[in-house]
């Protein structure tokens, strides 16, 4: 199984990024890959449409308010991934500062697991390349 761990630190409150990102609905909010999502089966799937095209259905797995993370999986989606689980986190870093943790484990499907990886990293990379656009690293 492959796992991929990657993260960034912001120059604002934990509670400030939260807020953005820690809806199930708010990838499009801050996500520069997705054009659209939306919530289906009480608030527990969601339908994101890709820039581009293409459409991925995810399923939330836990939310924890307190703890500032989710845990998602995919059902369908067009990446070179099986049996995909992610979990996003946001930490106070100490100093104003907030760590944003987006971690998953996976199978690769239709590609090598190395390039499978780098898929998921390239996603990882441009959800945290826009925060730090949003809020500054």
């Amino acid at each position: 199984m492959a796992k991929v761990s990657m993260s960034t630190n912001l120059n604002v409150s934990p509670e400030e990024v939260w807020e953005l990102i820690g809806g199930f609905n708010a990838l499009p909010d801050w996500h520069p890959a997705v054009e659209k999502s939306k919530l289906e089966k009480n608030g527990t799937m969601r339908k994101l449409n890709l820039v581009g095209g293409g459409t991925i259905t995810e399923k939330l797995e836990k939310l924890d308010e307190d703890e500032h993370l989710y845990t998602y999986s995919i059902v369908n989606s067009p990446l070179p991934v099986a049996n995909y689980t992610a979990t996003i986190r946001v930490k106070d870093a100490g100093g104003g500062k907030t760590n944003v943790e987006w971690s998953s484990e996976f199978n690769a499907e239709g590609a090598t697991e190395s390039d499978a990886i780098k898929v998921i990293q390239g996603i990882y990379q441009a959800g945290f390349d826009n925060l730090k656009k949003m809020f500054g690293a």
